[in-house]
């Protein structure tokens, strides 16, 4: 079964709409920001960007509970931000790309408004720096966040039950 991971910088809503697509699905919902190492929290939090080398474990983690995930599907969050990071996530089982895509002023108002959340807005722009979009040949598709949660769950689900 497939594996939806929702996609995107921080502030675009990948809890919000990730829940309600594995509420819909009756399938399990896993958080990205739960798999991080504490450490990576803390580089963070301190307003310093991850590297490739922290987010590794961080990705290997995502991937077994993709994989483990392969016969029931479930939805995880990621940012996914690079194609070779995407590339490690679906070369642990079947995946499709859920990718939430906004403008910077959106972003940064909607990361400005929200509590207890460890990620500081300083971060964004090196986040939307490294966002590399979805490309031809992966799974999935993007929506625009401009839109409002329900509708942009609804378009998703019906483009993932379009591909499956």
């Amino acid at each position: 079964m497939t594996v939806i991971v929702v996609m995107g910088v921080s502030g675009s809503g990948k809890t919000t709409v990730g829940t309600a697509v594995a509420r819909a699905l009756g399938v399990e919902y896993a958080e990205a920001d739960a798999f991080h190492p504490q450490a990576n929290i803390d580089k963070m939090t301190a307003g310093r960007p991850l590297t490739d080398e922290d987010r590794a474990p961080w990705l290997a983690a995502i991937a077994t509970w993709i994989a483990e995930h392969q016969e029931s599907g479930g939805v995880v969050s990621s940012s996914a931000l690079k194609r070779r990071y995407r590339d490690v996530l679906r070369g642990s089982g079947q995946v499709w790309f859920l990718h939430l895509d906004g403008s910077h002023d959106l972003l940064a108002k909607r990361m400005k408004t929200r509590t207890g959340h460890f990620m500081p807005v300083s971060l964004l722009d090196s986040q939307l720096a490294d966002l590399e979009p979805l490309e031809p040949d992966e799974p999935g598709s993007t929506f625009d966040i401009s839109r409002s949660p329900a509708d942009v769950v609804a378009a998703a689900l019906t483009a993932f039950r379009e591909c499956a």
